[in-house]
């Protein structure tokens, strides 16, 4: 099976014996793309099963209790409460937030958008807008399409130059690639360099061949002065897909060595040579993550990683960063990307991708008026802890008429609502990587089939039935009629006759009909066939065809992105303060905060403390150990203190998604290891411009003894 916990997607073997108990979870040595690499999160899969914590029927909450009712009974009291406030306010008076796991799980992928236009608010929220909305944006104006990111080609590259991402621990992000580390230490075999800009010494940067300690919110500029010495030393081999050129060169006059090294603590003359080093290297590739999306530049620092990519010849290329070409059939966009079709209520955000940002989520509940939020329904997320100025948003969850959670836990979000409908777990129900493929280093399509029977209803179901409540025909839809709508609808986009598919239901026919519709012609009996994955090849060359921009070619200068410069060019007067700037981390045996009621994922080196230098401890009264009040604009809280010469002078460091000491809850695990809320301190008000980003590295704070 293929482990659904994080991005890289890694084969699993799980043995089961006849009580249905798993007894031991490995590494499959044949995946064609892990090939038996495992990293705590997927050894752990036994322990999710078995996790007495783990819902298994629905919850509704009476005179303040939660009591476990019938699914029948679930959907009714959804219908007579959530109709009522539809009726008489509106679609937009329901908000939706999907969480972070709905992307690790083919039936909320491919249902969950059943659901949300069934519902039709314009109040819909994800957990994008806390971690890679810049990514998308950027991307839907270079290349015309949000979703077509281009990954770095880890297996041929020959120089990787690392911003804000830390793969060693993440296992990739926005880059699918399982045994990331042997894939690093492949480029170092091949005799190629890894250089690692990062306020901390992560494990990558450790790994890596230099390690520079930008500091945080900077990487905008540190990216525009490559680009300012790549047209200084006429290095620019952009390709002939490519248009705005000499725009991009204009806007980047200002941004010399020599001017951005103040802000970004590196020197000028180390700037020059990064620049230089990448643009002789014969195969190289810049990959930028969280570090340089979650910021206040997050759009023009993401956009600047593919025009350096571009700008060197890197684009497109084997060995640079490359299209990947999935086996699921896409639909072609039919215009180029836009954003803004929309703007939020309260504060006037500008939606992105469909979406508005979850920073405001809090504003759209709490302001009386037309089209306020009266009504919440969560999927697989908890924004209680995982959105910034969190403790407001708490707040404003209690204010709710009404709220629906789709959750196997009943966490620091789900706690408010008044229905929660659970899930099977991940070896009760069959999976495909629906989004992950697209961004996996190499092509390759693997089916995992459902390995133990459950009486709970599939997923897919219960979004069909609140998608029958969301429309107005009650909880008692005819749920097989209206699947076999939804694929019937997918056939036809697909150009695929719907009887190839006879005898399958939910997802499996779903994604039959997308993978005979795909680029490869496969179908899922041969997957079915394939328990180990089809090894599809290495990515290869796709421009002009995976571009969909107006002009047909890659769009280096879009307004959209190019008027947010002057902001930035703002930054270059100014001088570094001398406050402490807090960023993120995370850990290989963590994923947001839905791993930490596993008992084989909170014990070792799973620390929630605030790390500080050396240098800032003395200055500051800290010891190690100790308490230490960490205050912002947003908030305040306390966390101990871990000193280390890690994080480079000025800049603190704690880890996202922890924070589980509240009452209400039912994860005894998380409880136990509960650690702080970083997001208690994230400023709500601080987001990247064009994105709606919100900024969650670079945070002023100031830090004291508790």
């Amino acid at each position: 099976m293929t482990c659904p916990l994080c991005e890289a997607t890694c084969g699993l073997e799980v043995t089961i014996d006849e009580k249905s108990l798993v007894t031991r979870v490995q590494g499959d040595r044949e995946d064609v793309f892990s090939q038996g690499y495992i990293c705590p999160k997927g050894a752990s899969l036994g322990a999710l099963h078995h996790d007495p914590d783990r819902l298994t029927a629905p919850l509704v909450k009476r005179d303040g209790e939660f009591v476990e009712v019938t699914w029948d009974e679930a959907f009714a009291e959804i219908d007579r409460r959530l109709r009522p406030i539809i009726d008489e306010h509106g679609k937009n008076a329901v908000a939706v937030y999907s969480g972070n796991p709905t992307v690790h799980n083919a039936a909320l992928v491919l249902y969950g958008r059943v659901f949300f236009k069934a519902l039709g608010t314009r109040n819909f929220y994800t957990a994008t807008t806390v971690d890679q909305m810049p990514k998308h944006f950027s991307s839907g104006y270079l290349f015309g399409d949000p979703q077509a990111i281009p990954v770095a080609d880890l297996d041929r590259t020959e120089h990787l130059l690392i911003l804000g991402a830390n793969p060693l621990v993440s296992n990739g992000s926005l880059m699918t690639a399982p045994d990331t580390r042997g894939r690093l230490r492949g480029i170092q075999k091949r005799g190629g360099k890894i250089v690692v800009l990062d306020p901390r010494r992560t494990r990558t940067a450790q790994l890596a061949d230099e390690h520079h300690a930008i500091r945080p919110g900077t990487d905008a500029l540190f990216l525009f002065a490559l680009v300012n010495v790549l047209f200084a030393e006429s290095r620019v081999t952009p390709g002939e897909h490519v248009t705005g050129v000499d725009e991009v060169r204009v806007l980047s006059e200002p941004f010399t060595p020599e001017a951005v090294a103040p802000a970004t603590g590196i020197d000028a003359a180390e700037i020059r040579r990064i620049a230089l080093e990448l643009a002789n290297a014969g195969r190289a590739a810049v990959y930028g993550r969280m570090g340089t999306t979650t910021q206040s530049f997050g759009t023009v620092a993401s956009w600047l990683v593919d025009v350096v990519n571009t700008l060197t010849g890197n684009l497109d290329r084997e060995g640079g960063v490359m299209f990947p070409l999935p086996a699921l059939w896409r639909p072609r966009r039919s215009s180029p990307f836009t954003s803004g079709r929309w703007t939020s209520r309260v504060r006037g955000y500008p939606e992105v991708l469909g979406e508005l940002p979850v920073a405001t989520l809090a504003d759209e509940i709490e302001t009386p008026g037309e089209g306020q939020v009266r009504a919440l329904v969560t999927i697989s997320g908890n924004p209680a802890l995982s959105t910034p100025n969190s403790a407001r948003l708490t707040e404003a969850l209690r204010q709710l008429d009404f709220m629906v959670s789709l959750d196997v836990y009943l966490n620091e979000t789900t706690r408010h609502a008044d229905v929660i409908l659970p899930g099977p777990s991940p070896l009760e129900r069959p999976h495909y990587d629906v989004a992950l493929y697209a961004l996996a280093v190499r092509n390759v399509a693997n089916w995992t089939p459902q390995a133990l029977g459950t009486e709970m209803p599939q997923e897919w179901v219960t979004l069909l039935r609140l998608a029958g409540i969301a429309a107005g025909q009650g909880p008692d839809v005819d749920v097989a009629a209206f699947d076999t709508m939804v694929a019937g609808e997918t056939a036809r986009r697909t150009g695929v006759d719907l009887a190839l598919a006879e005898g399958r239901m939910g997802p499996e026919r779903m994604i039959d009909l997308m993978l005979r519709g795909g680029p490869y012609g496969l179908s899922l009996a041969d997957l079915e066939a394939a328990p180990h994955g089809i090894d599809l090849g290495a990515l290869k060359p796709r421009l002009p065809e995976a571009l969909a921009t107006a002009s047909g070619k890659v769009e280096l200068a879009p307004d959209a992105i190019t008027k947010d410069v002057p902001r930035l060019r703002a930054e270059l007067g100014k001088t570094p303060d001398g406050g402490l700037l807090l960023i993120g981390r995370r850990h290989l045996s963590s994923n947001n905060s839905w791993m930490h009621n596993l008992t084989p994922l909170v014990r070792g080196g799973n620390r929630c403390t605030v790390q500080v230098h050396p240098d800032d401890a003395s200055r500051l009264g800290l010891t190690d150990g100790g308490l230490a009040a960490v205050t912002s604009r947003a908030g305040k809280l306390e966390a101990p203190v871990e000193v280390t010469a890690d994080v480079r002078p000025g800049v603190v460091s704690m880890p996202h998604g922890w924070g589980h000491d509240l009452d209400g809850t039912r994860t005894k695990v998380a409880a136990a290891h509960a650690g702080v809320n970083s997001n208690l301190v994230a400023d709500e008000t601080l987001l990247d411009v064009p994105s709606g980003n919100a900024v969650l590295n670079g945070i002023p704070v100031e830090v004291a003894p508790a």
